[in-house]
Parts: C-alpha cells; sequence; structure tokens
C-alpha cells in the first residue's frame, strides 16, 4: 500500500514502514504490489471487476484515473496546507523521533505511525488525529488552533501568523491529494524499478518544499539527483516533474530545461496533453536518470 500503516516502526534510519517492501510470509504466496517489484499489480487485479478498480483508483494503487485542471483555489490552499506541514504536523513528528518527513495518505498527506500508534494527516479540510483506532477530526481554522487540536506547542519560529485564518478550500485539498497520490504511484515505481547500485532512498514529502521526492545515483561520482513531483511553488503557479541534479547538470539544454533552478521539468500543462500521464511522468523522470548514470558527473 502506498499509504503508512499501523503499527509504529521504531527501527533507524527511517522510523517508517516501507510502503513497497514485499516482507516476509508463507513460501509461494503471491504478493500484490502497486509497483512492479511484486507477483502482480493491483492495476492487473482490479481489471474486470468494477469495485476493486474504484477502491484502487481512489488510493491510486491502479486503475490510473486522469488528473484534470487545477480547481480555481489551488495556490492560496497550497499555501495554507504547506503552513500546516511545515510548522505543526511534521514538528510533531520531530519531537517524537527527530524525523521531519511527511508522505502521501489516502485524500491528502501526513505522518507515518509514531509514538504510540499516533497518524497525523490532512484530508480536504479536516485535520485528523488517529491513536490507535481512535479517530478524531478538527477544522484547518489557524495554525494556533490546528497546533491546539494536536496538543503541540507552536515554537517562537511558528508563531508568526498562528492567528491568521487559513485559507483551505476542500475540493482544493482533495485535489492537492490526488496530486499527491498520483506522485507517490510515480516515484514508488522509479524508486521499484532502479538497481539498486543507485543508492535509491525512500520517497518521502519534504514539509519545507511542500513535494514528494526520491533520491538516487552515486554521489560520489557526481551523478545523484533528486527526482520530484511539486504541487507548485512561487516560481510555478501548477504542479510539475523535476530532476534536480546534486553537483550541477550535463551540458544538454534538451533534457535540462528547468527554470528557477538547475535541472529538469515537465510542465503540468504537458501532463494534461497526454494520454497515459503517469507513464509520461516515468518516462521524463526514466530519462534523466539514465543520461546521469552515464554522465561523468557535472560539467
Amino acid at each position: 500500500m502506498l499509504e503508512p500503516s499501523p503499527p509504529t516502526v521504531t527501527k533507524a534510519p527511517w522510523f517508517a514502514d516501507d510502503p513497497i517492501a514485499l516482507g516476509e510470509g508463507p513460501f509461494a504466496r503471491s504478493v500484490v504490489s502497486p509497483v512492479s517489484n511484486g507477483d502482480v499489480q493491483w492495476d492487473e487485479l482490479a481489471r474486470g471487476d468494477e469495485e476493486l478498480a474504484e477502491w484502487c483508483a481512489s488510493r491510486w494503487l491502479g486503475a490510473w484515473r486522469r488528473l484534470e485542471q487545477p480547481p480555481e483555489h489551488l495556490v492560496r490552499t497550497r499555501s495554507a496546507l504547506h503552513k500546516v506541514a511545515e510548522h505543526v504536523i511534521s514538528p510533531t513528528r520531530k519531537r517524537a523521533n527527530g524525523k521531519i518527513a511527511l508522505r502521501y495518505t489516502w485524500g491528502g498527506f501526513g505522518t507515518p505511525f509514531f509514538g504510540n500508534d499516533v497518524q497525523i494527516r490532512v484530508a480536504g479540510d479536516a485535520l485528523i488525529v488517529q491513536v490507535g483506532e481512535r479517530v478524531q477530526h478538527g477544522r484547518l481554522t489557524t495554525l494556533e488552533d490546528a497546533a491546539e487540536f494536536i496538543g503541540y506547542d507552536l515554537t517562537r519560529y511558528d508563531l508568526a501568523g498562528a492567528d491568521e485564518p487559513l485559507e483551505v478550500d476542500a475540493d482544493a485539498s482533495c485535489w492537492l491529494g490526488d496530486w499527491f497520490g498520483f506522485a507517490s504511484s510515480v516515484l514508488q515505481q522509479l524508486r521499484a524499478e532502479s538497481p539498486n547500485e543507485l543508492e535509491v532512498s525512500r520517497v518521502q514529502l519534504w514539509p519545507e518544499h511542500f513535494d514528494l521526492a526520491v533520491e538516487l545515483g552515486s554521489e560520489q561520482e557526481g551523478r545523484r539527483a533528486t527526482y520530484g513531483m511539486s504541487p507548485g511553488d512561487q516560481q510555478h503557479e501548477e504542479p510539475y516533474v523535476y530532476v534536480s541534479p546534486w553537483e550541477g547538470v550535463p551540458d544538454d539544454a534538451v533534457l535540462w530545461n528547468a527554470r528557477g533552478f538547475r535541472g529538469a521539468e515537465l510542465s503540468y500543462d504537458e501532463l494534461l496533453r497526454d494520454g497515459d500521464q503517469r507513464e509520461q511522468a516515468l518516462a521524463f523522470l526514466r530519462e534523466r536518470r539514465n543520461a546521469l548514470a552515464q554522465s561523468r558527473g557535472a560539467q
């Protein structure tokens, strides 16, 4: 499954479950996976089963849906949820185990399970705290209210604007949840198919950038890069797919076309025009991964 599941993982360095790990089980057991590392993929299993296809599609496990035009209030909603992620949700996880990264969760984003089987997540315009099987829903009104609902004391750094209204549109937030689900499915597939020698990291949602990313390639050889999918930022009003080499980019303006950073980007307009959005995003990432693997490092 692409979303976190209990119980809490207390083992370093990730302190989180691996959503595409095959695990251990009985001999000759068939493993169903959201990506190509299992015996069968959810996408294959869902073919011809309308109910299962709907279940998979809602969780970005298979029966892939198309992403459509972003809703009207995406930018302001993204900005508000970015603040919640960076100043409330991530610091609460950090206080428990020192880790700041978040994940895609069904309908939105949130933490892996931590502490006493606790998860904090956002879905639509709701802030959700789950402890074991007990689930509480709160409204996203201000950072101050969100912190109080979770039980987190805002720091001096977090207090600026803590009482200002959070402009969260439920439809725009749900759309962001779909973007993170789509991104997670793409990046987990890229991770699953990449060879071990590329020193593949986990897929994580970084609160400071508010995007999902995975790291691949040898840092020592100057070939390591961040492969990510952003819901948009100050330079990009709409979402985009990107590759950002750590040591600069090879001399190829066609492959390395980004604006605002050194790397490559695939615009949301390009994704909208394609018939198979998931395969287009994967092809874009694979081409840059392969180009870096064949390069001699940064130029």
